[in-house]
């Protein structure tokens, strides 16, 4: 594309210094040959011009059918129509004109759709009412030859209302002030088919400087304006697209940071003595926590993942990880809807096997029906036990002593999936020192390699000094991974007792 735009460019360079050989009065006998000149230069002008135009919105990235192949054509007549200009045919009178048309037209002529203009030429002669059309000029009106050229009184007639204007003050300036013609108006033709002209030309003058015709050559430009309206259009639609996918993934944001654990850096729960509202348990072996967010390799999908830890009434820790099939705001509002349900039935005393089953209820019912993926579970600092039920999710990984594997995983079914289905718990007793590994299905693009990748890492992870420290490592580890949408991990690790 930018080759074609430099090429263009040299040619129109070429071009100006044709048109200023011929920008004097010729006078003379050579005054049909250099207003043809002139002519041929000026439509080379536009056409140039508009293809310019037309590559520089296609170069933009905006949808086109083939504009590699447009283009090419149009530079290819383009030339053409220079190098006419530049050794344009000696001939005198209407006669003359006409033929020059019509050579003028030849290469030009094409099918419908194409970028590259038809052109015809026409003359009004003022004294003897003659009107003179070249072959194309019929064409683009869609005239019988056999009826003759309008004349300049009929060819108001033709034009859109609104046009007729700019065609009336083309004319007057012409004949009356000998101004050059060159605008564009819209015509019917008798077939009900709207063409879009371009005219150019120039009046004629007699021995005594009066104006004896006029004369020009018309553009059928129709399809390339019609092809830039496209353009316009599609980068009108485009920008507004991309408007409110700014707005829906500003929403998606702002929705998930509402209701994501309020918490950066580390956490330690329960809170003990020293934190206000601390458990009854405080004091046991509490776990210490830090969690992250990894983003998708597209900044605007912003799916439905979270991760949570919360501290229940009666002591115990209440730890999930999950996501929700989708991206934007739809898929961020039904987390927040299950994230606060999750909560809210956690802090109600309901284990984590029956909280799924009753999630998987809410599915049921909502007005938006989605999947969901997730893990819950609970742990008891007295004892130790984590107790934890999962819906379609990959398990916790537990590592002690260098090692790491995953948790024997419950029977559960994706939330939504199944209506009625039941969740089975599973429990497992902790060690101080011991590391649990939460992750949403998302942290690689296969949810197995991730947890093999995950369990490499073990020596590492046990040997850090801190959770924060963990995440760290697991997203140096998959940061540059390809994802589809964000990750969530949330790393807990147990406490020595009265730690």
């Amino acid at each position: 594309m930018d080759s074609l735009i430099s090429q263009t460019r040299r040619l129109r360079g070429g071009l100006d210094a044709v048109r200023r050989d011929t920008a004097a009065d010729p006078g003379g006998a050579d005054d049909a040959r250099l207003r043809w000149q002139r002519a041929l230069c000026e439509l080379a002008v536009h056409q140039l011009d508009d293809l310019g135009r037309h590559l520089g919105e296609l170069r933009e990235g905006l949808p086109a059918d083939h504009p590699e192949t447009d283009a090419e054509t149009s530079r290819a007549g383009t030339a053409a129509e220079a190098g006419t200009a530049a050794g344009a045919p000696a001939r005198s009178g209407a006669a003359g004109r006409a033929a020059g048309g019509a050579e003028a037209t030849g290469g030009a002529r094409t099918g419908r759709g194409s970028l590259l203009s038809r052109v015809g030429s026409a003359e009004w002669n003022l004294l003897t009412d003659e009107v003179t059309w070249s072959d194309e000029l019929f064409r683009i009106f869609g005239r019988d030859p056999g009826d003759g050229g309008l004349t300049l009184d009929e060819l108001p007639s033709w034009v859109f209302a609104e046009d007729q204007p700019i065609l009336t003050g083309m004319v007057t300036d012409c004949l009356v002030d000998g101004k050059p013609i060159d605008g564009e108006f819209r015509v019917v033709r008798a077939d009900e088919v709207v063409r879009t002209i371009h005219m150019a030309g120039e009046p004629v003058l007699d021995d005594d400087g009066g104006t004896a015709s006029m004369w020009a050559v018309l553009r059928d430009v129709s399809e390339l304006r019609r092809s830039e309206r496209a353009v316009r259009e599609s980068r009108d639609t485009l920008r507004h697209q991309q408007r409110i996918a700014r707005t829906e993934r500003r929403l998606a944001v702002e929705a998930r940071e509402a209701v994501l654990p309020p918490w950066r850096g580390s956490l330690r729960l329960p809170s003990g003595d020293g934190f206000p509202g601390a458990g009854p348990a405080a004091g046991g072996a509490a776990l210490d926590l830090a969690a992250h967010c990894l983003p998708s390799e597209s900044s605007d999908r912003i799916g439905g993942e979270w991760y949570d830890a919360l501290e229940l009434p009666d002591g115990r820790t209440l730890l999930s990880v999950g996501g929700l099939t989708g991206h934007g705001v739809a898929a961020t509002c039904g987390m927040a809807m299950l994230l606060g349900a999750v909560r809210g039935m956690a802090m109600a005393g309901i284990g984590p096997g029956s909280l799924m089953g009753r999630l998987n209820q809410l599915l049921a019912v909502s007005a938006q029906p989605s999947l969901v993926g997730a893990v819950c579970a609970q742990y008891d600092p007295r004892t130790r036990t984590l107790v934890w039920a999962q819906a379609g999710h990959p398990a916790p990984l537990l590592f002690r002593q260098g090692t790491g594997r995953p948790l024997r995983s419950p029977a559960g079914a994706l939330l939504g999936a199944t209506a009625g289905a039941a969740y089975a718990q599973a429990e497992e007793r902790l060690e101080p020192g011991d590391l649990l590994v939460l992750h949403t299905g998302r942290l690689a693009r296969e949810a197995e390699g991730a947890t093999e990748r995950l369990l490499t890492l073990a020596p590492r992870l046990t040997a850090a000094r801190s959770p924060q420290e963990c995440v760290r490592i697991v997203a140096e580890a998959f940061g540059d991974e390809p994802r589809e949408s964000d990750a969530c991990v949330l790393i807990a690790r147990v406490a020595g007792t009265g730690a």
